[in-house]
């Protein structure tokens, strides 16, 4: 869009006629027409697309839902199992039929709870779970199971960092509800006409959190959904899934000028099931609004749906309230009493939240903060981590080696931390080889690469190739005095007062020995070749 602004700035009298039919049949067109609008609302208008853009502000919200890591549904047993053939795992409760009486599962809620304390909640002294009701083909009850006015947490928050900047954003609430089924539209050879329901998403157990209207730009809700999908996999609240829907992110979004004191008019904006898709839609969104407002028009409240294809917001529904869904408390279910709750007991069990990991590591590790942020980034990741330096392996020889040797060939071959045939015992057994001396760094690649094909254990494949380091000083003389013999040019630039030249024969020594000479020996005997002695 700031690409189309800076387009649209070359030509002040640039006219809607003219542009509507160069654009005819393009679904840009309207992004287009709105950065014009934004710029050329009034005659003579030649404000920069930055001086308009800058004169107002966005305030976003984001309502995030995480799929609770349980193998049996939120009120009833059927599995929660994802790709299962299509209405299989489904019972009369989960369907809403007549009669059937859910019960909370007992696993959901102890998530929940751990969810909560670990972003900074308060738990409630009483929740009770309510029935939204709406209609929809894949809600079979009329009705979602939730929690309205007494939800399970409040008041909590997470710090986030962007570009340097440390910033804490509040939470509002935490509450758990149930997941609709799921409609499919395409896919099918009679899609044209029908739509298909499976309604094996029926009563899966859900967490939902509520930001406060903290956020400002896409750049800090980038930061605050990645941050929160961090803590939900660590304490193994959720998987968070995003391809198969386990972490879904609706935002709420309203721009107002600089230091106006009230917010403006919010869109909600869905289908926000990747970051990307995040980043995209409030970008496009936030603009879009400016345009209106900068146009003199207003903002409707109303719910817009994300589309992909396009690259645009599109209208879904006018906004709904509170007193649309008929709220009312779930006669079959008993409120939840926090004083009938372990959550103390739910606390000490919690595993290290990222962020006291990461200042650990750097604390007792001697490790950068970006090294920190690599190894923390996932569990799984940070485990393996520790699992090397509690066998042998020096902390910062680990942490450069797994972000960057081990990364890199799990980044190339698509592979997981878990299928990684390199166990953490045997990353410190190939460390311990090289800080030694028993092979060189660069004969430690070569292993690090088999050991990474193979799963053979560094000593295996370094009797096996003869890769062990070679440290005998006449050999190494040998061969360097055959190295500089061949090159006299390169000698007398060196005893002329070239030094860069060194580097020259250190080189091809490496390569006369596949890299197993010692780098310290080599400089030493080079040194005294090249003197003459």
């Amino acid at each position: 869009m700031q690409l189309l602004l800076r387009k649209a700035a070359r030509y002040p009298t640039f006219h809607f006629s003219t542009f509507n039919r160069a654009t005819r049949g393009c679904k840009l067109a309207f992004q287009i027409r709105d950065a014009i609008i934004l710029l050329y609302h009034e005659p003579n208008n030649h404000r920069s697309a930055a001086e308009v853009l800058n004169r107002y502000e966005a305030v976003i919200g984001l309502e995030v839902h995480a799929q609770l890591e349980t193998l049996t549904k939120a009120f009833c047993g059927c599995s929660t199992n994802f790709g299962d053939a299509p209405n299989s795992n489904t019972c009369p409760v989960c369907l809403g039929l007549p009669g059937a009486l859910p019960v909370l599962n007992k696993k959901a809620l102890e998530l929940a709870l751990r969810a909560s304390l670990a972003i900074n909640c308060t738990i409630q002294e009483r929740s009770r779970f309510a029935r939204k009701n709406y209609f929809y083909p894949d809600l079979p009850k009329g009705y979602q199971i939730s929690m309205y006015e007494l939800p399970l947490a409040t008041q909590g928050w997470l710090d986030i960092e962007v570009e340097g900047a440390h910033k804490r954003i509040g939470i509002t609430r935490l509450h758990m509800e149930d997941d609709a089924g799921k409609s499919l539209h395409e896919g099918f050879a009679d899609s044209d006409r029908w739509s298909y329901i499976d309604f094996n998403r029926c009563g899966v157990p859900l967490i939902e959190i509520v930001s406060e209207p903290d956020l400002r730009t896409p750049a800090e809700a980038y930061a605050y959904l990645n941050t929160l999908k961090q803590i939900l996999e660590y304490m193994e609240v959720s998987d968070c899934n995003m391809e198969q829907g386990s972490l879904r992110c609706d935002a709420n979004v309203s721009v107002r000028l600089r230091g106006a004191p009230k917010f403006g008019t919010k869109a909600e904006v869905k289908n926000l099931n990747s970051f990307r898709y995040l980043s995209h839609a409030l970008e496009y969104e936030i603009e879009r609004q400016i345009g209106i407002l900068e146009s003199g028009g207003t903002i409707a409240q109303e719910t817009r749906l994300w589309n992909v294809a396009a690259g645009r917001t599109d209208p879904m529904r006018s906004k709904e309230f509170a007193h649309d869904y008929r709220y009312f408390p779930d006669p079959d279910l008993l409120p939840v009493s926090a004083s009938h709750l372990n959550v103390e007991g739910i606390r000490l069990s919690m595993p290290e939240l990222p962020a006291a990991k990461l200042d650990r590591f750097q604390r007792e590790h001697g490790i950068t903060p970006y090294d920190a942020g690599v190894l923390t980034a996932t569990r799984s990741l940070a485990d393996y981590f520790e699992a090397a330096v509690r066998s042998g392996a020096p902390g910062k020889a680990a942490a450069n080696w797994i972000s960057v040797e081990l990364l890199r060939r799990l980044n190339e071959t698509g592979k997981d931390i878990a299928d990684c045939l390199v166990r953490p015992e045997g990353l410190a057994e190939l460390l311990k080889k090289i800080e030694s001396k028993e092979i060189t760094a660069a004969s430690g690649k070569k292993v690090f690469a088999t050991m990474f094909e193979t799963g053979k254990s560094a000593s295996q494949i370094v009797a096996a190739e003869g890769l062990g380091q070679i440290s005998d000083s006449g050999a190494i003389e040998e061969i360097a005095r055959a190295v500089v013999a061949k090159s006299p040019d390169n000698v007398a630039k060196y005893r002329s007062g070239n030094e860069g030249v060194f580097k020259f024969f250190v080189g091809q020594v490496m390569r006369e020995t596949r890299g197993q000479a010692n780098p310290q020996l080599v400089n030493e005997v080079l040194k005294k070749v090249l003197a003459g002695s």
